[in-house]
């Protein structure tokens, strides 16, 4: 288990008026939309979560580093837990052509307006109790999802992603070093139900057996 940086330079690409989401809008009002994982949250406003983005390719660094850093070959087996409309599996497939890739959401919608190389690859699904057979893949990936679950629901989604793994296991955490931070997630966040420092995250990694891999989220 070791923490990589692997997605730092994508998320710092991504501009964000935090006193704005909590001074424009009522807050707690959207994120009870954006929690209902939907069209508002995916193609509505940006006060609900996307901002209806339109895939532009950015993911497709990260994607390489994914497939440097683990190995991938053609032939092998990749799970996206928390896949939304496919952008990185859609990318890992780009890059590493004989890939095969699978794709779970908690969203219908998600799934419906899944980009369509890889719709025929994604489900609707829960990260809890994930419809794989133990050590189906060889790299399980959840990136900024598991947080959306609150405690006892991370510990069940971990033990999974590790149940279906025959290999590498990546995720991605929303986290805080300092108050700074702190204050900048509880803005920012609208899904969120656990954040929790760099340390506390390796000790509940530690607790649910989980593994694999990790990276964090902070918003500076």
């Amino acid at each position: 288990m070791a923490r990589l940086d692997l997605i730092s330079s994508l998320h710092r690409a991504t501009p964000r008026n935090y006193l704005q989401r909590v001074t424009e809008h009522d807050k707690a009002a959207c994120a009870e939309v954006s929690k209902r994982f939907d069209r508002e949250y995916f193609d509505g406003d940006r006060k609900y979560g996307y901002g209806g983005f339109r895939y532009d390719g950015r993911w497709r660094p990260f994607a390489e580093k994914l497939i440097a850093h683990y190995g991938l070959k053609p032939g092998q087996r990749v799970l996206d837990v928390g896949c939304a409309k496919g952008f990185l599996l859609h990318e890992l497939k780009a890059a590493l052509p004989g890939l095969e890739v699978a794709g779970l959401d908690v969203s219908a919608y998600a799934i419906e307006q899944a980009m369509n190389d890889v719709k025929p690859f994604v489900r609707v699904g829960d990260a809890r109790t994930l419809p794989f057979p133990d050590r189906s893949f060889d790299l399980v990936l959840s990136i900024n999802t598991l947080h959306n679950l609150y405690l006892p629901g991370l510990h069940q989604a971990l033990r999974e992603l590790e149940r279906v793994g025959r290999g590498g296991k990546f995720v991605v955490m929303d986290s805080y070093r300092n108050e700074r931070e702190k204050v900048n997630l509880l803005y920012w966040q609208l899904t969120c139900e656990c954040f929790f420092t760099p340390d506390e995250w390796a000790w509940i990694f530690q607790q649910a057996g989980y593994t694999g891999d990790y990276d964090f989220v902070c918003f500076e």
